[in-house]
């Protein structure tokens, strides 16, 4: 009986001697946490929705991709030639726009930025001139991008780019 009542006292010593938890405290279900933070402005909001197009690029994340760009949609390489649209590619639509950024996911772009961007606001309607970078190529200057904020959210309507003249 003595080890018994020596067991149980070295146990509970083992226990008041230990870490102590705090109890948990709940102050209700948590915020799920977003991409971006809430942008102040329509210029921030923008300026988001580039960086999130760049981001997308290199996580070759398609889903996250195709809900910046708004329905019917249009991407165009001017091919170098700005003033030639006879010599231009287009994609129009969500499906040609998906398998455009599926062809660039093959390249495996392990980096991708606008880190110079020229933008207009006009009301629900934007237009930025961007520098582009996706892995080693830069574009200074050589993309324009067309915007339309719809229900209070900014969407990609349109991408030019190849614009520079070589």
């Amino acid at each position: 009986m003595k080890h018994v009542v020596f067991l149980c006292l070295i146990l509970l010593l083992v226990v008041a001697c230990g870490p102590t938890v705090a109890p948990a405290t709940s102050s209700g279900p948590s915020a799920r946490a977003t991409d971006t933070p809430t942008p102040a402005s329509d210029e921030e909001a923008i300026l988001q929705l580039l960086a999130a197009e760049a981001e997308g690029v290199v996580q070759q994340d398609i889903d996250r991709l195709m809900d910046l760009w708004a329905p019917d949609s249009l991407v165009t390489d001017a091919n170098h030639t700005p003033d030639d649209p006879s010599d231009d590619l287009v994609w129009k639509g969500a499906e040609a726009i998906k398998e455009r950024y599926l062809v660039i996911f093959q390249s495996f772009p392990t980096q991708a930025a606008h880190p110079d961007v020229e933008l207009t606001i006009s009301g629900d309607n934007a237009e930025a001139t961007t520098t582009t970078t996706i892995g080693i190529d830069m574009a200074p200057k050589g993309d324009k991008w067309t915007f339309v904020k719809i229900e209070g959210r900014w969407y990609i309507t349109s991408l030019t780019f190849n614009l520079e003249k070589e």
